[in-house]
């Protein structure tokens, strides 16, 4: 497989993340580079926006810290039929709304500026590594709590859409696209709202300035298991060889994001040529349509990988991963302060499993009380609770075996 064997030999961490403790590969990757390192585009997911239109005709600056942050919520709560009248906005203003544990839609990105400043960016394990190299659980900081305090305490003054801990995507989206919101959370603005109207929502400071990168991302887009060969292939020396054309310079942009030449309602790429004079895939203009929403009826995924070293070879940068790009770089890099982010590990069956049952528990114990506590508060019984709840379902054990892998990630780096 000689278009993945360049891959492995130019960027060795990938081949690293495919490779079991064993010395086998299981499965073939999905990699995506869009940046690398703090400039990289998977850094944060749940981006926040803030409705710039609303801050010029009140003449409010971009908020910086978190209680003018809060202050800017309440000014468009009370200049709701103003902000109405103004905008001609059909439905009732709606300073912030998200979707609770849901991803991009999530709002505790706004909280990595208390206590330590880890915030909660990994959503679905709630672990963070510190500089030291050590596994913790984010939700039993002090940082934590603290936020959840603040949230509520927006919450509990009308500021946060009352629909945020039920509502659907399609919900989301439709109260977005009607111009109610002032600020909103998602990978991309324009699949909520629009572009023209909206800025990123800088770091807000609280105790300290930080911002929490996700854990993965510093390796940009990786994914271990896009395609098995089973025994069910007679010749898979064949099979892989014809896989190994998904990884083709040229063919892994077409699977990742669509093709040309189709007949039908729209087409992801044309074909241009590079500065060589050689074929190069260009992105076509999205115009009013998802990004989102386009790549997904578009694209075949699977195995593939794209390089930052193939835009403007082989293929264009989509315009909207390169504004995101762009917005990373100036709003959001500048404030990741950590050394680390727990990368991509391959963990044995025995301990997958393992971390699945105590994962299952310690998840749904988080995801639970950050919409409890943010709509209705809780005392220091509570927070105590939930920690020793938390320890009951071996929190320790659950670290460990993260802390275990981390270990061996960075041994078998060399570093």
């Amino acid at each position: 497989m000689p278009n993945l064997k360049a891959v492995f030999d130019k960027y060795p961490e990938y081949r690293a993340m495919c490779t079991d403790s064993e010395g086998h590969i299981w499965a073939l990757p999905w990699i995506e580079q869009l940046g690398s390192g703090k400039e990289a585009i998977q850094v944060i997911d749940n981006m926040s926006f803030i409705n710039k239109k609303w801050l010029d005709f009140l003449g409010l600056p971009l908020p910086t810290n978190t209680d003018e942050f809060e202050k800017t919520l309440v000014a468009f709560r009370d200049n709701a039929a103003r902000i109405q009248k103004q905008f001609n906005i059909d439905g009732s203003i709606i300073p912030m709304s998200c979707i609770m544990n849901d991803g991009g839609q999530d709002p505790f990105v706004l909280i990595n500026g208390f206590g330590e400043g880890y915030g909660d960016a990994d959503k679905g394990r709630h672990i963070a590594v510190t500089d030291s190299r050590k596994v913790i659980c984010s939700a039993n900081q002090e940082g934590f709590r603290k936020g959840c305090e603040w949230l509520h305490r927006l919450y509990e003054q009308g500021l946060i859409d009352p629909e945020s801990f039920t509502q659907e995507w399609s919900t989301y989206v439709s109260k977005g696209k009607s111009g109610r919101y002032g600020v909103c959370f998602s990978w991309d603005v324009a699949n909520i709202a629009n572009l023209a109207d909206w800025v990123p929502l800088p770091v807000l400071t609280a105790d300290v300035r930080n911002l929490t990168a996700q854990n993965g991302s510093f390796t940009s887009g990786f994914d271990r298991g896009r395609c098995v060969v089973t025994a069910v292939a007679k010749k898979p020396a064949l099979v892989c060889a014809w896989l190994d054309q998904m990884y083709d310079p040229f063919q892994s942009p077409q699977n990742n994001w669509g093709t040309y030449g189709e007949d039908d309602d729209f087409d992801i790429f044309v074909l241009g040529e590079n500065a060589s004079g050689k074929t190069m895939l260009k992105h076509a203009p999205l115009g009013d349509a998802s990004p989102v929403e386009v790549r997904e009826a578009e694209s075949v995924n699977g195995p593939l990988a794209i390089l930052d070293e193939y835009y403007g070879v082989y293929v264009t940068c989509p315009d909207d991963a390169q504004y995101r790009l762009d917005w990373i770089k100036d709003y959001y890099t500048p404030d990741v302060n950590e050394k680390y982010v727990y990368p991509n590990v391959f963990m044995t069956r025995e301990d997958t499993e393992k971390l699945s049952t105590l994962q299952a528990d310690i998840s749904k114990t988080i995801n639970a009380v950050k919409s409890d506590w943010v709509m209705n508060g809780f005392s220091d019984q509570d927070w105590q609770a939930f920690c020793k709840k938390l320890d009951s379902y071996h929190l320790d054990d659950y670290l460990a075996l993260y802390q275990k892998y981390l270990d061996a990630y960075y041994a078998s780096m060399g570093n």
